[in-house]
């Protein structure tokens, strides 16, 4: 038997009606029906469909002006679709734009109370809650004050905590955790996760592809109004990267004029089924993970040494190059990177010894491995390994063009010897633990 489902949306789109001035609009109103200036129309959303299972979270990602914010309108009952259907089952809570719900001229408490009320509970529910409520907002006596005084972060202070605190079936979040400090937005993350736990469906919409990737399993992504990638939330996230580094790549082309926008022309692109993506003037050619004695291995204790080779091709002569790692676990956090460039920085500045890699120059068809190591200090899990070369503007990260970026190069796992070394967490941090002596 299938998950109950908690959103379906079939054939969703919102037309607008554009005039090219006010007058044309008041003119279309006063005059015989079919005369005056036409309006054109504009679909901000069109032909969206998608299912969201009770539980479960989804994603959703894309530029500004892809249609996200409309689509949440739609979920949440503020905008009417123009075609297409939808089906929402439950209580739903959201977090659109700051403010909205408040009014300015009530106090905190006050719109703690006319939010409940706008999502179906009495007073003596809202009695209840409202201790929580303020304590999760930690707003302390502005809680009395006219919301007109509050600050952005004040706001959604109290916006989130109300929503979250009266158990909704659907909560859908746009943006807004943006402008929360870092410690409120990791209380936001956890208070999620346990709304997810407990059963409550999840619409997630930023542009921290790291924070979609840790909090949803699946995901969409919307390109002018339109489903351009549907599934699992990794899949998409690499397509709106790739997407991001397609539309940079082109504004950059379009500033350097037609010269640099023909050579950008001719550069051969990545396949679209690779987990990857970049102009591909040199190429990650594969990478290799090895033990202390060089032998391929992809099992790892605490305090072996795991050693990572990248090889490169370069397809175009080159300099100011950085190859780089980065790896994830399998929650898709990111754990460290690292990169050549990062030794390079270390060696000008006197903490480290070596050749200076960003300055060497490579020919058109040669080949090279760069070869990383480390001493094991991670936790239990299951690891990804993400590889690149880039074309560096200087030397301090401050101008990038990436070359080639691949997804799940490689990949090992990590497990502890129990009965002789253990510890819990992400990390092993070598804590010691000093004993009181005995008088």
């Amino acid at each position: 038997m299938s998950p109950p489902i908690a959103i379906k949306a079939s054939g969703l789109g919102k037309r607008y009606r554009l005039f090219e001035k006010p007058s044309h609009r008041l003119l279309r109103l006063l005059l015989p029906a079919g005369t005056g200036p036409a309006p054109r129309d504009f679909w901000a959303l069109r032909d969206v469909s998608f299912e969201v299972e009770r539980g479960s979270a989804l994603g959703v990602l894309g530029r500004n002006g892809s249609g996200k914010s409309t689509l949440l309108q739609m979920l949440a009952g503020t905008l009417t679709p123009t075609e297409g259907a939808m089906e929402v089952n439950g209580r739903v809570a959201a977090l659109l734009e700051l403010g909205s719900g408040f009014n300015p001229e009530f106090s905190g408490r006050e719109n703690v109370y006319l939010n409940g009320a706008i999502l179906g509970f009495t007073r003596a529910e809202m009695d209840e809650r409202f201790d929580a409520i303020a304590a999760f907002a930690d707003i302390g006596d502005f809680i009395d004050q006219p919301v007109k005084t509050y600050s952005s972060g004040m706001m959604l202070r109290l916006a989130f905590a109300v929503q979250v605190q009266v158990q909704p079936d659907i909560l859908i979040v746009d943006e807004a955790l943006a402008v929360g400090d870092s410690l409120f937005q990791k209380r936001c993350f956890e208070r999620m996760n346990r709304l997810l736990a407990d059963g409550t469906t999840l619409l997630f919409v930023s542009h921290d592809a790291e924070a979609v990737r840790t909090l949803t399993s699946q995901a969409i992504l919307l390109r002018d109004g339109h489903v351009r990638a549907a599934g699992p939330s990794a899949d998409v996230i690499l397509e709106y990267r790739r997407q991001m580094h397609d539309d940079e790549r082109q504004w950059l082309s379009h500033l350097a004029g037609r010269a640099q926008a023909e050579a950008a022309a001719s550069a051969p692109a990545a396949q679209a089924g690779e987990r990857a993506y970049g102009d591909l003037d040199a190429q990650v050619l594969g990478v290799r993970i090895t033990d202390a004695s060089g032998a391929e291995c992809n099992a790892f204790h605490p305090g072996d040494r795991v050693n990572i080779a990248v090889r490169v091709r370069c397809h175009r002569d080159l300099t100011r190059l950085n190859v780089g790692l980065r790896l994830r676990n399998k929650e898709g956090v990111k754990i460290y990177s690292w990169g050549t460039l990062n030794q390079d920085m270390a060696v000008a500045a006197g903490l480290a010894s070596g050749e200076d890699f960003w300055s060497r120059r490579f020919a058109a068809g040669e080949e090279f491995e760069v070869g990383f190591g480390f001493d094991c200090a991670l936790g239990t899990n299951f690891y990804e390994v993400q590889a690149s070369v880039s074309e560096e503007g200087d030397r301090f990260y401050g101008a990038q063009r990436m070359l080639h970026w691949v997804d799940e190069a490689a990949f090992f796992h990590v497990t502890q010897r129990f009965r002789e070394y253990f510890f819990g967490g992400v990390a092993d941090l070598r804590m010691e633990a000093r004993l009181p002596g005995r008088g």
